[in-house]
């Protein structure tokens, strides 16, 4: 029996007519620990993003653009049918409920991997249809007998000498944020979150240096909610100097049935159990987390820290073009093998902790899987021709790198050449974007798009998405992407710039940068302008680019780029590297 027919047998026993499995943990996470990778063990679905609905006769994978192909391949023959979000045709889930859940029928879900938002969402669909929700049912439980345990890995305090704040002082804006509401109590559930309030790191979550943990502030008091064998004497010592008690993770639940008086949250973080748990009488108020909003502008020291790992980071990528590039059709060379080489490279640096997510690498038409995983019986091999995309990124004490560039490794087509250089036109003008104060993400994305948009091109994901300080490699709240997104782009904000083309069938590009948010000029009669400083350092394929395509403007911002790549990287690099860099580097 497939797990998929597990499931409907126990939906049965329990008089559930749908079940939903998504793909976040307790505290809404991107990504997650092993225990709550459900949607997959059931589904056969192996992207980060999915919601899986298992009727008694049917059964939907709603996923996003980045994963449409991977989902369509990997979902054959399971009897789940894929439906496209954002999508002409495609209902939304919600959608797909009020349509088809009817009077008398029950709907079952977990109600710990879901938020607070999500689930008042589908009580109001259920009130209006007059179904019942039972939320109180972990069905994976009786059908999935390999899950893993909680992660109980230790967790370590991230030196101030790279924060730049004291946990100390971040607890006491938290506060001045809560007075400022007349918040008595405030409940912290989002992992990055915690992390960053806290000062420390863990290694829970792969790539992602979070533990799973709670945090309860109250105006004179907070307790962190971890397993404690997670954390030692020194590291306990370490948090309560800066303010925090430690009490055990399965202890939340409890305390926060005994919460009194006005109480924070995040209703889009904060998952549906414990909310349900808050008294009754308890007045809640919800907003985007403060720690969100803080973490987002980062301090002078995460950015003076953060171009130091940004210059490492790319001398790694420059030893790693250089292998690839002299030894392709040399000896063999594969997907996966390029991408374990190029982590090994990265380890040598210092302070490096790990790749900043699994890394994707992928040659020709497997390109156009945005997020396609290489494994050894999918992989291809390299050969000279052709283009081969990689993203990438590590994990440093001192920043979090995420830089994407496709290599040209030998002939390639006319079609390839004109689509990669339509993606760097979209990736100059959204580097080189100034801009008032007060401007989203929402209004600078048609800069990105506008050279595709006018070839009649598209790509399905949003342009950029704010990047963590040693912590997830995507961070909200702001980012740049087509959909509404309200958080305005304040100066020390991080974000990537990463258009892209994908053709099925026959390849992918993607040339990605990293970006700080800085001042440009003020004036009385015109405001504020902001504009972005590039502090990704790494060239860009020339090879790939028709140069009849680029106006002047934009020759001379590659040229500038590569310049300032040139002088950044060389003095890190042996004399056989800096010439193979200024090779790379040339003028155009």
């Amino acid at each position: 029996m497939s797990n998929l027919e597990k499931l409907r047998e126990v939906m049965k026993s329990e008089n559930i007519d749908y079940y939903i499995i998504p793909s976040s943990d307790a505290h809404q996470s991107e990504y997650v620990a092993n225990y709550f990778k459900g949607r997959e063990f059931v589904s056969g679905f192996t992207g980060s993003a999915g919601t899986l609905l298992v009727g008694l006769k049917e059964a939907y994978l709603w996923t996003d653009g980045r994963y449409f192909i991977q989902a369509d391949n990997e979902l054959k023959g399971s009897g789940i049918s894929l439906m496209k979000m954002r999508t002409p045709g495609y209902p939304s889930i919600e959608e797909w409920l009020k349509k088809n859940v009817n009077s008398g029928e029950v709907l079952g879900f977990d109600g710990s991997v879901f938020s607070v938002d999500q689930y008042e969402g589908y009580l109001r669909i259920a009130n209006g249809n007059n179904f019942t929700i039972n939320m109180n049912k972990d069905l994976l439980n009786s059908i999935w007998n390999t899950r893993s345990e909680l992660p109980k890995n230790k967790i370590f305090i991230h030196d101030v000498k790279y924060a730049g704040k004291s946990a100390k002082e971040k607890l006491e804006e938290v506060r001045n944020h809560m007075k400022e509401v007349s918040a008595e109590n405030y409940i912290l559930s989002s992992l990055d979150d915690i992390a960053w309030l806290c000062n420390i790191r863990g290694n829970d979550i792969d790539f992602n240096p979070v533990a799973l943990s709670y945090v309860i502030i109250k105006l004179d008091s907070a307790v962190l909610y971890i397993n404690g064998e997670k954390v030692d004497a020194e590291t306990k010592a370490a948090l309560n100097k800066e303010g925090f008690e430690i009490a055990e993770y399965s202890d939340v639940e409890k305390d926060v049935k005994l919460i009194k008086g006005k109480t924070l949250i995040d209703s889009g973080k904060l998952n549906a159990k414990l909310f349900i748990a808050l008294d009754k009488d308890v007045e809640v108020i919800k907003e985007m987390n403060i720690t969100t909003k803080l973490k987002a502008i980062k301090n002078s020291t995460e950015i003076a820290n953060w171009e130091v790992s940004q210059v490492r980071d790319g001398v790694a990528m420059v030893k790693f073009i250089k292998w690839l590039k002299e030894n392709i059709g040399k000896e063999k060379i594969t997907e996966t093998s390029a991408s374990d080489k190029l982590t090994a490279i990265r380890a040598m640096g210092e302070n490096y902790k790990g790749d900043s997510f699994g890394t994707i690498a992928g040659y020709k038409d497997h390109a156009a899987m945005m997020h396609y995983s290489a494994t050894k019986a999918s992989e291809y091999e390299l050969k000279a021709e052709g283009m081969f995309l990689v993203d990438s990124g590590a994990q440093y004490l001192d920043g979090t790198t995420d830089i994407t560039r496709t290599f040209i490794l030998g002939p390639i087509t006319e079609e390839e050449k004109t689509d990669y250089t339509l993606v760097l036109k979209g990736h100059i003008a959204l580097s080189s974007a100034k801009f008032l104060r007060g401007v989203t993400g929402v209004n600078l994305d048609i800069l990105a798009r506008r050279p595709l948009w006018n070839c009649g091109i598209d790509y399905k994901c949003g342009t950029g998405h704010g990047v963590g300080f040693f912590l997830n490699v995507h961070e909200g709240p702001q980012g740049i992407r087509v959909e509404g997104n309200s958080t305005v782009l304040e100066p020390g904000m991080i974000l990537t710039n990463e258009p892209g083309v994908y053709k099925e069938g026959k390849h992918g590009i993607r040339t990605e940068n990293t970006l700080l948010v800085v001042e440009d000029v003020k004036s009385e009669e015109f405001g504020e302008f902001y504009k972005f400083r590039t502090i990704s350092y790494c060239p860009i394929d020339l090879n790939g680019v028709n140069v009849e395509l680029l106006s002047p403007e934009e020759k001379k911002w590659l040229n500038d780029y590569h310049k300032t790549v040139f002088e950044k990287l060389s003095p890190y690099l042996n004399e056989e590297e800096v010439e193979f860099l200024r090779h790379e580097t040339r003028s155009i």
